[in-house]
């Protein structure tokens, strides 16, 4: 595959970003490759469900790079998603699999043309200073806390998330931490910050790794850690360790949901990127058809993710910024229980 962008100053052919693609391509494939081989999902190639079919190579260059989050990665969700808009507009996806935080900055730096993630506070900011735009809720699900059976810290069944991770640091029981300023990692940090309690010590340990990689870690040792749900369904089969506090799909605290959003780079920021391709799949995953797909995606039998990019009624909190109006927060935290109670099944 050739490549006729641009560097933002528009003088030549970008190499150096190619260059960082593809090496950040491997590197995820390395990263990565071992907590794959083992996730039950059901990697089915979609027919494009009547988006466009055939493709057409008249949007953009033809490629469009995607820096995600791990856990879309991890699932396998992308396996099937990315062929179907492949398929319907004839666009190579490359995929960059990288921690929120990460992926964010690869953006910023204008080496992906598209995010896919789950911080909505770094989210804001990156829209707030202008490499972002058109933000779209996608999908979502919820974190949830889990660790060994036996539980040494006993904190199964507690119904507070400040409480459980107070009680594994005063028990000072094993705590595996991604540390890689991915969403999760965010969250979980979040969590501390309302517990009001620092960790330290050698029962907290950083993996430095993606989910996949960090359930795995806290299988060994054995440990506790916060995970996605989505990402513990599909390695569940694995793994020894249950869920010992749930997120808000099965009741659980507010704190611990998990909505994810997808934004195109600023073309006036980066005039490299391929926004028109951005745009595409933007539209590609949240119309009928790819919000089906990831509606009907599953792994050992369960739903992973919920898509929540379609609704009758307005809902202007994804697009706005936290920090323009003080009730964004409120009305996002109602937002999301709206759509636990009317998206995911009573049977869950």
């Amino acid at each position: 595959m050739t490549d006729d962008r641009h560097d933002s100053d528009g003088t030549g052919p970008s190499t150096g970003r190619r260059a960082f693609i593809a090496a950040a391509s491997a590197a995820s494939a390395l990263g990565l490759a071992g907590c794959t081989e083992s996730l039950g999902g059901n990697q089915n190639e979609g027919d494009g469900n009547g988006d466009g079919g055939g493709g057409s190579t008249d949007v953009g260059d033809g490629s469009l790079v995607l820096a995600t989050t791990t856990s879309t990665y991890d699932t396998g969700l992308l396996d099937a998603l990315n062929p179907m808009f492949q398929d319907s507009f004839g666009i190579q996806v490359e995929t960059i699999s990288q921690g929120t935080g990460a992926a964010i900055q690869t953006a910023r730096d204008g080496d992906a043309d598209v995010i896919l993630v789950h911080a909505r506070g770094a989210e804001d900011q990156f829209i707030s200073d202008g490499v972002g735009l058109n933000r779209r809720d996608v999908m979502f699900n919820d974190f949830v806390v889990v660790g060994p059976e036996d539980d040494p810290a006993g904190i199964n069944g507690m119904s507070s998330a400040t409480e459980a991770f107070n009680t594994i640091a005063s028990e000072q029981a094993t705590f595996l931490s991604r540390g890689d300023d991915s969403g999760t990692n965010k969250k979980e940090l979040n969590i501390w910050e309302a517990a009001g309690t620092s960790p330290s010590g050698s029962w907290y340990q950083e993996t430095g790794q993606g989910m996949g990689a960090t359930l795995n870690q806290a299988n060994q040792a054995p440990g506790y850690t916060l995970a996605d749900r989505g990402t513990y369904l599909s390695q569940q089969d694995e793994i020894d360790l249950i869920i010992h506090v749930q997120g808000p799909l099965q009741d659980g605290p507010e704190i611990l949901m998990n909505p994810y959003g997808v934004i195109p780079v600023n073309p006036a920021v980066h005039d490299n990127v391929n926004y028109q391709a951005a745009m595409a799949y933007v539209g590609f995953l949240t119309s009928p058809g790819g919000q089906t797909a990831i509606e009907e995606y599953t792994a050992n039998g369960q739903q992973l993710f919920f898509p929540n990019a379609l609704a009758g009624e307005p809902q202007f909190g994804q697009y706005v910024p936290q920090d323009f109006d003080g009730s964004t927060e409120s009305m996002r935290r109602a937002q999301y229980r709206y759509w636990v109670d009317t998206v995911v099944p009573n049977d869950y």
